[in-house]
């Protein structure tokens, strides 16, 4: 019996995989919010019915592919990293893995990082798959003790509640200024592989391979690597 229930799992465990293929295939066709279990499921050759044995509704599937490119992405950037390495040298190492990942999967990039799907609203269980690459991006900079930042003003009081929660949530006791600092950069590294992806560079940082490049270290100088 217990043999039998393995392998029922481990079937389970790959139609799950192969239904969230089709829809990655999907998201490349039509979008986000053009994902229908249906259409899945007519690509699968299975009734729908059965497919929402698996995923109870498209939202559900939703979360389970946005969760998935999340982890990927974060994966890739922990990957990239050597925590051995010197300071600058792995921000900028994460920087271009991170980019990298993101123009050979243009379509789960834009899941996660373009425009907000129509009627869905994402759980908090994407939110630590969600802060991988910042994770290991802050990681960095911890280890790198950056320099202070001279003559930096005072966050406003509003976002100092702000960097103080963040700080809590991520376990980070770096100074607040350059924690300030450090979400710019963050904030920064998406904003630039978005433009190129979403063709905002055209006719003037296109190709971007350099501007890029130029931008991870003009960040990393930014946050006192």
């Amino acid at each position: 019996m217990p043999a039998s229930r393995t392998a029922r799992e481990r079937a389970r465990a790959e139609l799950t995989e192969e239904i969230k293929s089709a829809a990655r295939r999907q998201l490349g066709e039509a979008g986000a919010d053009g994902l229908s279990l249906r259409a899945v499921a007519r690509e699968l050759g299975m009734v729908s019915s059965a497919l929402y044995r698996y995923f109870a509704s498209r939202d559900q599937l939703l979360t389970a592919l946005i969760i998935d490119a999340y982890d990927a992405i974060g994966a890739t950037a922990e990957d990239a990293d050597a925590p051995d390495g010197e300071p600058r040298a792995r921000w900028v190492a994460i920087w271009h893995a991170t980019r990298a990942w993101a123009l050979a999967h243009p379509h789960e990039y834009a899941l996660i990082y373009g425009s907000p799907i129509p009627g869905y609203q994402a759980p908090q269980d994407t939110v630590a798959s969600a802060a991988r690459v910042a994770v290991a991006l802050l990681r960095v900079v911890e280890a790198a003790t950056p320099r202070a930042v001279i003559d930096e003003p005072a966050p406003p009081k509003e976002l100092v509640g702000q960097l103080k929660a963040v700080a809590q949530q991520v376990g980070s006791e770096l100074d607040l200024a350059v924690l300030a600092r450090f979400l710019v950069a963050w904030t920064q590294l998406f904003g630039a592989i978005s433009f190129e992806l979403f063709g905002q560079y055209v006719g003037s940082a296109d190709p971007a391979d350099s501007f890029f490049a130029y931008t991870s270290e003009q960040m990393a100088a930014y946050v006192g690597l």
